[in-house]
């Protein structure tokens, strides 16, 4: 499948995992049927785990009283994004300091970060937390940073942890989605930007209840007013 599209003088990246139900661990199950009209009518009974693939995670994901996913504004699911790859050491945190350096410069009220390092693996999978994991993790201390600036979502490359320990990843969802500030988890193709800064847009579908969706993440380079 095509990644990269080009729309005049518009570059338009997909991040998003494909998705085979043949090979998926977590929950993705379709059932085809025909209605048995006159006329083939095929319809498909989707059966999804809501965190499946590239997802977006919503206030609901950590608590029941905060917003699901059709109560979040529309405009939470896209705007100016800003990739940033962190050179730190292996297995660091990335503290107030790292993103000072790294993000501070090119950050502004309502912007999209998505972070990455160079230690990439598959997040979600056995090699998670073994000797072969080198990537960057998050705290609390990366959420308050995010807060205090203002981010709209924190989005993450297979260079970042999201999943090191309950003692690391409960602070930092519980303090930003306190916020309505979500996240977009299993980003891929990053490697395809070549621009720092565009505009992205990850809707998911406007469920009552539903804490988190799949959606189709996808960057536009070059859009005036987004590329700054």
């Amino acid at each position: 499948m095509d990644v990269v599209y080009n729309m005049g003088a518009l570059r338009i990246v997909d991040l998003t995992k494909v998705l085979d139900p043949a090979t998926e661990t977590r929950r993705c199950h379709l059932y085809r049927f025909n209605t048995g009209g006159p006329i083939p009518d095929f319809h498909t009974i989707m059966d999804l785990t809501s965190h499946l693939g590239t997802h977006c995670e919503c206030p609901y994901h950590h608590d029941d009283n905060w917003p699901s996913v059709a109560e979040v504004p529309l405009t939470q699911f896209m705007g100016r994004a800003l990739y940033v790859s962190i050179p730190a050491d292996e297995r660091a945190y990335i503290s107030a300091d790292l993103l000072d350096k790294y993000v501070g410069p090119k950050m502004k009220e309502g912007t999209i970060v998505i972070l990455d390092s160079p230690y990439k693996i598959p997040p979600f999978t056995p090699l998670t937390n073994t000797d072969q994991d080198k990537r960057l993790r998050v705290n609390a201390e990366t959420a308050t940073w995010f807060k205090e600036h203002g981010a709209k979502c924190i989005g993450f490359g297979d260079g970042v942890s999201i999943e090191s320990s309950n003692d690391d990843v409960k602070p930092f969802h519980d303090i930003l989605l306190a916020e309505n500030i979500v996240f977009l988890e299993v980003l891929k193709n990053l490697e395809h930007l070549q621009k720092d800064v565009f505009f992205m847009s990850y809707a998911p579908l406007p469920i009552i209840g539903l804490d988190s969706c799949p959606v189709r993440a996808y960057a536009i380079e070059g859009l005036p007013g987004f590329d700054e």
